[in-house]
């Protein structure tokens, strides 16, 4: 099906201020109405995901639907400002941009909302609305809870890519409009911005629990309130896959799951692949809900997940080994639960402790860089991003495991570990760590978790520990589908530091771990699925955005022990783009952009207040009519009372310093 692109078309907001938006619409729509697939996101259109969007919508387009890109208020060339992560102003906003949709004379009037990341959150978040115009949406790893799933906080221990993504935001929001699009009032547009630019970073950490800052727009507050149907995907390299299962069994509407082995991009670009058809599978959601035609889809299984082999450990992986599966019904009733218990010896087993026996205690210390071998929190398919072999941070831990395995075993679900234990401060954190032990040694983690002790009874209200007393905690992993071979070995690991993933509690805790602790698995029986082959088609996309590389960019990831310093230090050094893409130029607008990105965390293993991360940011901005250099240094430092946030950000236009600023915040810990 022929269609067009409309570069850049105003959707006007009641209160005056203009939204931007870019268009693909089959020709034919002009005489026959078509649905319309919304995508609604910050990242700008124009120069940011332009090379992600083009083949996607122009796909839809081909296929006989409409698909508008929208740039959200206060980015992009859209106007007005950007204030934070999910606000009502968003939902409102795309509430009337759905309104003037639906009134075109290209449109039907119906619409659904798809995304990823940001655009999962908020189809989300805009389905609870009821905007009567929206029939379906697509939620590509998203969360239901912003507390608890997002990138600000795990298990109630403070993420350390807060500070990552909130220095990305704030560099994001700093740069300019196109002059091609607003005209010679780039520059005071600009200026503006850079003058109401938000400390990010420092706006999260200011809710520190789940307040109602949080609550807001978490689907977990009132799950009845969303109507329309939701595919919800996930990946077991991406950080928000525990929403896909929680959506399925939390949704009275008609919901359908996927997670692949993907990391944070669209599984048609799937990586570790295999990557799937999942145009074509969107398109079977969209013609099933938008145009009234009987594709199948609430026919499939409820979840289709890829279920992983073992595997040796990779810090770089480009395809997982597994298989597809279908699980007909989530929750599944037919789901066994197998508790394996902690043991003499370091052993782990079903054999359940004898009540007069039941007096062994067992005590870790990790050092503070326990974690080095963790990988990122949230894989996106570029090198060495994955979990290396744990068995430098199980030297560390409090481990036990299984004797090798009689027969295979499929874990699917949310393993638990429950623990009895004691500590010897009032506040402390924890990690446990899932892992597949290999004949030959190596050890592969499967799932994890970190958990803030004095998050034990939930994220609202942090209560203090009292040193000594024993207390019965249980930390849910993350999802996973796994199967360990028979001959294996199940393993699982306690810590209480997780470096360079979390921030330190203010205190070095000494865990202890009593008898009676057991690790609970979901197990289920994958011969079962079989009833319900899955198969997906191949990836297809539409035509590419017009790119031409510039240079080609580098990326590096390492760790570094100071024997003589005594600190360990963490470094990822991505130059020419965010994850080491490149430098490329945007053709069709002939907009070159570099974006370099150094991390580097530090800290002494006998001395969590010594924990110091600084993030060093550069982008050039190049079109005609426009050369802007942006520079921004982060920098996050603690004490037992507070955290210090820093910032500087220098602007620079053609080689001339425009715009500099200072950011310095002072932020009472609270339980954290």
């Amino acid at each position: 099906m022929t269609y067009s692109v409309e570069e850049h078309l105003w959707i006007p907001m009641e209160d005056g201020c203009r939204l931007g938006a870019r268009l693909w619409k089959p020709d034919s729509a002009d005489t026959s109405p078509v649905p319309v697939i919304l995508e609604y996101i910050p990242y700008r259109k124009r120069d940011g995901t332009r090379e992600r969007d083009e083949p996607m919508h122009n796909y839809f387009a081909q296929n006989g639907y409409a698909a508008v890109r929208v740039d959200m208020r206060g980015s992009g060339e859209s106007e007005g400002h950007l204030a934070d992560e999910y606000l009502k102003q968003e939902q409102d906003d795309a509430l009337e941009v759905m309104r003037w949709l639906a009134a075109q004379p290209w449109c039907n009037g119906r619409i659904g909302m798809m995304g990823k990341s940001w655009g999962g959150f908020n189809s989300l978040q805009v389905a609870m609305r009821r905007p009567p115009e929206l029939k379906a949406i697509i939620t590509v790893y998203s969360t239901d809870n912003r507390y608890a799933g997002d990138i600000h906080y795990m298990g109630g221990c403070l993420l350390n890519d807060n500070l990552w993504w909130g220095s990305i935001m704030m560099m994001f929001q700093s740069r300019p409009p196109d002059p091609a699009i607003v005209g010679s009032a780039w520059r005071e547009i600009w200026m503006e911005r850079l003058k109401s630019l938000p400390f990010f970073q420092a706006q999260w950490l200011e809710h520190q629990t789940y307040d109602a800052y949080w609550k807001h727009g978490s689907v977990c507050e009132d799950y009845a309130s969303i109507a329309c149907p939701v595919l919800a995907v996930g990946g077991w390299a991406d950080s928000y896959t525990n929403t896909v299962p929680s959506l399925l069994e939390h949704l009275s509407v008609p919901v359908r799951g996927i997670i692949g082995p993907w990391g944070h991009v669209y599984p048609h670009d799937g990586v570790p692949g295999p990557a799937i058809g999942f145009l074509q599978e969107a398109l079977r959601w969209w013609d099933k809900w938008l145009k009234d035609e009987e594709t199948g889809v609430m026919d499939d299984p409820a979840l289709r997940l890829w279920l992983e082999d073992p595997m040796p450990p990779s810090t770089t992986r480009e395809q997982s080994a597994g298989h597809w599966i279908g699980v007909p019904n989530w929750p599944d009733k037919n789901m066994e639960v197998q508790s394996l218990f902690f043991g003499k010896g370091g052993r782990l087993s079903t054999e359940t402790p004898q009540s007069e026996q039941n007096t062994d205690v067992w005590t870790v210390r990790s050092p503070q860089s326990h974690g080095r071998t963790g990988g990122e929190w949230m894989g996106v398919g570029c090198p060495g991003e994955m979990p290396a072999d744990q068995r430098l941070d199980d030297g560390e831990a409090l481990v036990f495991e299984t004797a090798p395995l009689e027969s295979d075993v499929s874990v699917v679900g949310r393993p638990e570990v429950r623990l009895r234990l004691s500590t010897d401060v009032a506040e402390a954190q924890i990690v446990a760590r899932l892992s597949e032990v290999l004949p030959d040694g190596q050890v592969t983690r499967v799932s994890y978790q970190v958990l803030n002790l004095t998050h034990r009874n939930g994220h609202e209200n942090p209560e203090c520990l009292v040193p000594g007393e024993v207390y019965d905690v249980t930390v849910p992993l993350k999802v996973c589908g796994h199967r360990f071979a028979a001959g294996n070995r199940i393993r699982i690991a306690i810590g209480t530091a997780f470096w360079p993933l979390i921030w330190p509690a203010p205190y070095a805790a000494t865990l202890s771990v009593h008898s009676g602790s057991t690790l609970i698995l979901p197990v289920l029986d994958a011969t079962r699925c079989s009833s319900q082959p899955v198969h997906f088609k191949a990836p297809e996309q539409g035509d590419q955005a017009p790119l031409s590389q510039i240079s080609i960019g580098t990326l590096r990831r390492y760790s570094m022990q100071d024997w003589v310093g005594g600190s360990m230090d963490y470094v990822t050094d991505a130059v020419g783009g965010v994850f080491g893409s490149g430098v490329f130029r945007y053709d069709e607008t002939d907009t070159t952009v570099e974006h370099n990105l150094k991390r580097h965390l530090s800290v002494h293993d006998d001395d969590p207040l010594s924990a110091r991360y600084e993030l060093t940011q550069f982008y050039h901005l190049a079109r005609p009519g426009q050369d802007v250099t942006l520079d921004l240094k982060s920098k996050m430092t603690c004490d037992k009372e507070n955290f210090f946030l820093k910032a500087h950000l220098l602007v620079e236009e053609e080689g001339r310093i425009v715009f500099e600023q200072d950011y310095d915040r002072v932020i009472k810990r609270n339980f954290l």
